[in-house]
């Protein structure tokens, strides 16, 4: 068995898993951010409907 072979197998494993635990992490605080400013959005059509009631409750259509 290959000593040296399997150590650097399983340094080069440990790196691979810290990087995708890094970009995870990365997604996970973009995800966060994107959420925030959903609420947002939707803050700001809530306070348009608050003051227009009427607007975007009704659309016409023809075919």
């Amino acid at each position: 068995m290959d000593i040296a072979g399997v150590t650097m197998a399983l340094a080069n494993q440990g790196s691979l898993s810290q990087v995708g635990t890094a970009v995870l992490a990365k997604s996970l605080d973009t995800m966060e951010a994107n959420g925030a400013g959903l609420l947002k959005m939707i803050d700001a059509a809530a306070m348009e409907r608050s003051v227009n009631p009427s607007v975007g409750s009704n659309f016409d259509m023809v075919v």
